[in-house]
């Protein structure tokens, strides 16, 4: 299936590296005017060149610290005033953040919250209003499985990844009637910046590719997930293609979910 995003135009957060990277690049190659918003400026103008390869829309760069509501509105007027509009908000930000319950103070609790929760909250209440107004939009949370089926020691990416499920689904129930689309994808093993730096810290003689067939051994297909596969998903939510899904909260993990 080719995906056509020609005249859209797209918010990807997180959108330096790894999964934000991966989904604006497949957005921009499907057409789409493309805003990348990551905090570094020197990242952000790399993402923003290797990104603007294969693009057939624009691909523009906005620093950004979305977990500040501030900046969040000064990027979300320098996107309007780059790209005119926004039909697809993907809120893809955020970090792994976890420890034992009693070790994580309110000061860590608070910036996860800001991070993960309210980013999206701020940028989606941003962007309704034209999406209502058009009668067309796409609303996309990246989110992990440990929302559906939270671990011990999970806390506080979990909680604050669980918050993000229930507010896709407030989100579809108002955008519906006005053709505003709201999902979450759940991110299990894919390969990202973060298993990178991972391996770069374990300081082994192990290579990368081998480290990465090592995690891939618990997923039940063998192996761990690519960016690639993840920004297809994206890509499809994203389009006409997708127009009776709202309120889902899909898996991308091979598997590797208890939950559905």
């Amino acid at each position: 299936m080719e995906i056509k995003l020609d005249g859209r135009a797209a918010i990807v957060t997180g959108g330096s590296k790894g999964l934000g990277l991966a989904i604006g690049t497949r957005l921009a190659a499907s057409g789409a005017d493309v805003a990348l918003l990551a905090r570094r400026p020197d990242v952000l103008e790399a993402a923003r060149q290797a990104a603007s390869a294969t693009a057939r829309g624009r691909v523009i760069a906005i620093a950004c610290d979305v977990s500040n509501a501030k900046d969040v509105a000064r990027a979300y007027g320098a996107v309007m005033a780059g790209l005119g509009r926004v039909d697809i908000l993907v809120n893809n930000a955020g970090t792994s953040q976890t420890g034992a319950f009693t070790t994580v103070t309110d000061e860590v609790w608070q910036a996860d919250l800001d991070l993960k929760l309210f980013a999206a909250i701020r940028m989606a209440r941003l962007a309704w209003p034209q999406m209502e107004e058009r009668r067309w939009g796409r609303i996309i949370n990246v989110l992990n499985i440990g929302a559906k089926a939270p671990k011990a020691g999970s806390a506080p990416t979990a909680v604050s990844r669980a918050a993000g499920m229930a507010l896709t689904k407030v989100l579809a129930g108002e955008g519906a009637a006005h053709n505003i689309l709201v999902n979450s994808l759940h991110v299990g093993l894919i390969e990202s910046d973060q298993w990178a730096r991972r391996h770069a810290q374990q300081q082994t003689q192990q290579s990368y590719g081998d480290f990465l067939a090592d995690m891939g051994k618990g997923v039940p297909m063998g192996r761990v997930g690519t960016a690639e596969e993840f920004a297809n998903v994206a890509c499809f939510l994203a389009s006409d293609a997708a127009g009776y899904v709202t309120g889902t909260a899909i898996n991308v993990d091979g598997n590797l979910s208890p939950a559905m």
